[in-house]
């Protein structure tokens, strides 16, 4: 039986392996940054959060090329190539002291950053078992959810022990392991192939089967965006920072329990039994958030919004690359990352700028009601699909 094939394989593990050590890396030095800007370079707060949003600017723009570079060199060249760059760029923050030099290199690395992120997940796409597919890269996703605990616990229990040119140096180190990893990975030749040709058209920056439910990740991402970006200002300003610190621990702790459960669910019963109920908890955690007033509130807010999302998104991405030719999937990731990376950015921003009008209690609930809009673009998204799925089936019989 196709159900019985593992997923567990060495070469899945080093895939998953890899994304952790990258994703470590990337949440611990979110978190140490804006502090070396301002304490040992003499930056500003802004500096600081500008050497944030350049990685990620230059992660967004590069992400709809990744795909077609991928093509062009092979997974796992690029693969080797996107690690090893984004290895040697780490390990030049400990002798850079200039902050413009610094915003330079932070944009070279985050090109090389959407690259590993785009042909890892295709990567471990093409070795999990197309039954399985669902639950495979829930499992995968969760790689991502344990840096974010990861990462700043190391960086935040180190900072004040260690000095930041061997903090730098230790996290450089960790994504050094992901060279070896990425080294022992062996991808089917079928899944690896390289086009002779790189051409710059809308096909070889987006995968059209894609752009449906990329859509549906973008507003997914930019109602997310409102508790990534400001979650610690809010429970600062309601006397809850202590609290605040467990908020994404209970936030991964409930993704990774409940991720094992929603992926099989997707993979036997279809992908409309877990994203519209996911939504659904979604919205309850923001208007949780959105009411909080005391520890208990906050932390239960982290645990519903972890069921929520966190059963939502590896769906989605799971959906993109089952809508697109087998041989696209480099080019299906990279279209979903560039919408849900966008989200992120431009849900930043516009969250800001409401909270400055509104308080923060009002973004909440502004985000719990308009996440509800995905449950009728996630009915949009799927309708074509299901035509031809009847098709294929009138036909058979």
């Amino acid at each position: 039986m196709r159900q019985s094939e593992p997923i567990w394989t060495r070469d899945f593990i080093m895939v998953v392996l890899i994304n952790l050590f990258i994703f470590v890396y990337f949440y611990a030095l979110l978190t140490v940054l804006p502090v070396y800007t301002m304490q040992e370079l003499g930056g500003s707060e802004s500096e600081g959060g500008l050497l944030i949003s350049g990685f990620m600017l230059s992660a967004i723009f590069a992400r709809p090329f990744s795909g077609a570079v991928i093509e062009r060199f092979g997974k796992k060249r690029m693969a080797l190539i996107s690690v090893v760059l984004f290895t040697l760029a780490s390990f030049l923050y400990v002798i850079i002291q200039d902050i413009y030099v610094l915003l330079g290199l932070r944009f070279f690395q985050g090109i090389w950053f959407s690259i590993i992120t785009t042909v890892t997940s295709a990567i471990a796409a093409d070795l999990i078992p197309s039954a399985r597919r669902g639950e495979g890269l829930g499992y995968f996703a969760m790689s991502m959810n344990l840096a974010v605990v990861i990462g700043p616990f190391i960086a935040l229990n180190l900072l004040d022990k260690m000095s930041f040119p061997a903090l730098f140096t230790l996290f450089s180190a960790i994504v050094t392991i992901g060279i070896l990893c990425t080294a022992l990975v062996r991808i089917p030749k079928e899944n690896d192939k390289v086009s002779a040709v790189f051409k710059l058209s809308f096909s070889n920056m987006f995968e059209k089967g894609a752009l449906r439910i990329a859509t549906v990740g973008l507003f997914v991402s930019f109602c997310y965006s409102s508790v990534i970006s400001f979650i610690s200002v809010y429970a600062k300003s309601l006397g809850l920072i202590e609290s605040s610190s467990y908020f994404f621990l209970i936030f991964a702790v409930t993704m990774m329990i409940t991720r094992p459960f929603t992926g099989k669910l997707f993979d036997k019963i279809g992908p409309g039994i877990v994203i519209y109920p996911s939504i659904m908890i979604f919205c309850i955690g923001l208007c949780v958030l959105a009411f909080t007033n005391s520890s208990a509130m906050l932390l239960l807010s982290g645990a519903v919004i972890g069921i929520g999302y966190g059963s939502i998104t590896p769906c989605l991405q799971t959906l993109a690359i089952q809508a697109s030719p087998p041989h696209r999937s480099g080019y299906a990731t990279a279209t979903y990352f560039t919408f849900f990376d966008s989200g992120i950015a431009v849900g930043s921003y516009v969250f800001g700028l409401i909270v400055a009008q509104t308080g923060f209690s009002n973004i909440y609930l502004f985000s719990g009601i308009f996440v509800l809009v995905n449950l009728f673009l996630y009915t949009w998204s799927r309708k074509p699909a299901f035509l031809k799925e009847k098709r294929n089936i009138s036909i058979a019989d």
